[in-house]
């Protein structure tokens, strides 16, 4: 096992690691900008390393600061969270050099899996679903129309070099296309310095189900059933659930254990979630696969009862997937998450400030991740998330309800939040009859103007 961890992130992930490093025993280097110098997780790493100033470029996406604090703290090893530098293979290897260890899969994995075209290639060739798509797309509007055209309209243009929604933008006719080509193209290129975009065939209304793999170093890999994630709004997680509401146990183990043998076969070898859509007849069809830890793992972990981080720890120490995990992994009960952004809920744009009041519920039996706490400041700096709330019951209809008491119990001020918006979800029909695709939150919200 390791002896020293660097925590190369910050916030709520940032917490989550680094209580699975204290109840593993292990020493922890928190690390952090001057925007975050008052996290109240910092008093849970064994030592704390300042990295520049507030702009994420300047500390936590500065790879020269952070490899400086891992070489300083002489820790054997780091954890990226999610976000910033999870999936940037170029620093995972920079880690590599320094003969620490990264906490994720091999640069290997992050690179064939960051560039989303050459993922899809890949995960055909070795026998994935995988919906009609295109290669990156030239610079001629001809081959463009022709790309389309082979796909069968509606199709979506997305960006190669990138994911989180930002520049997924739908086309249904030649005219649309082309607009959206070159608007996805400048997106790409502002969001992630790559302005390479493909397409794929738009499944209207999908459901976004993503299974969770974990791989260890000598070869074996093996799946942790599945997570409905469909419920967005802007390509953006804000609800997340397992199991996946109404879907039969047997087709899930059926796509799950092919997700496994295709990534054993594949030489995968740490955490990681393949994404899938799942179409209105069924189908599933490969949409990316995150080389990472995910926001919404703890879902997965209240069903299984499998502490993930730690099992990804472990892994990345070089202990066999047959001594982390149990022999069965088995589901019981029902878990949802809600992601909770301090954002106006009428158009979700951030709203920055201070936490005046931030006093999350202490009862319902409610698992509340953070980083923040009550007269903290949310920065414009950083993504606008200051906590998930993570419930688990016997039952999906005793989650939500259980949910719905524990935001409605949630007191924030100082900053609008989504709450409201995430509370008329939770109510709604559709939600609790399990009618869940990625389009139902603005057609929920459209009913209450």
């Amino acid at each position: 096992m390791f002896n020293k961890v660097v925590v190369a992130n910050r916030g709520a992930v940032a917490a989550r690691v680094l209580r699975a490093l204290g109840e593993m025993g292990v020493h922890s280097v928190a690390v952090y900008s001057e925007a975050d110098a008052g996290a109240p997780y910092l008093e849970m790493a064994s030592e704390t390393r300042a990295i520049g100033p507030a702009p994420a470029r300047e500390s936590y996406l500065n790879q020269g600061a952070l490899l400086e604090a891992l070489r300083a703290s002489h820790a054997d090893a780091l954890h990226p969270g999610y976000g910033f530098l999870a999936e940037n293979a170029a620093f995972a290897q920079k880690v590599a050099d320094t003969g620490a260890r990264f906490i994720g899969p091999s640069p290997r994995w992050i690179e064939a899996m960051g560039h989303k075209t050459r993922a899809r290639e890949l995960a055909a060739s070795h026998g994935m679903p995988m919906a009609r798509g295109s290669g990156v797309l030239p610079a001629d509007p001809a081959a463009v129309l022709a790309a389309a055209h082979a796909i069968g309209f509606p199709v979506l243009v997305k960006p190669a070099g990138g994911g989180g929604g930002i520049g997924m933008l739908p086309a249904k006719d030649e005219a649309e296309l082309l607009a959206a080509v070159e608007r996805s193209r400048s997106m790409a290129e502002r969001g992630f310095g790559n302005a390479e975009v493909y397409l794929e065939r738009l499944i209207e209304r999908p459901r976004h189900v993503e299974f969770q793999v974990l791989g260890d170093l000598h070869g074996a890999v093996a799946h942790l059933y599945e997570r409905d994630c469909s419920t967005q709004r802007r390509n953006q997680k804000v609800i997340e659930e397992a199991p996946a509401p109404g879907l039969p146990r047997a087709r899930v183990g059926e796509v799950a254990g092919q997700v496994a043998d295709i990534m054993r076969k594949m030489g995968y070898d740490n955490i990681g979630t393949v994404e899938m859509l799942l179409g209105a007849d069924g189908a599933f069809s490969f949409l990316e696969m995150n080389t990472r830890l995910q926001v919404e793992h703890g879902v997965t972990e209240e069903v299984t009862g499998v502490d993930l981080v730690k099992a990804q720890i472990r892994s990345a120490a070089g202990e066999r997937l047959s001594d982390i995990l149990p022999e069965k992994v088995q589901v019981t009960g029902h878990a949802i998450q809600a992601r909770i952004y301090a954002e106006d809920p009428k158009n979700f744009f951030p709203s920055p400030g201070r936490l005046k009041v931030f006093r999350p519920p202490l009862d319902h039996g409610v698992r509340v991740e953070t980083g923040y706490a009550e007269g903290g400041d949310v920065t414009p700096h950083y993504d606008p998330m200051i906590a998930k709330a993570i419930v688990r019951a016997d039952t999906r209809h005793a989650a939500i309800d259980t949910l719905i008491d524990v935001l409605a119990d949630f007191a924030i001020e100082g900053v609008k939040n989504n709450i409201p918006a995430v509370l008329a979800v939770l109510r709604s029909e559709p939600f609790r009859a399990g009618r869940v695709h990625t389009g139902l939150i603005p057609e929920v919200l459209a009913t209450r103007k």
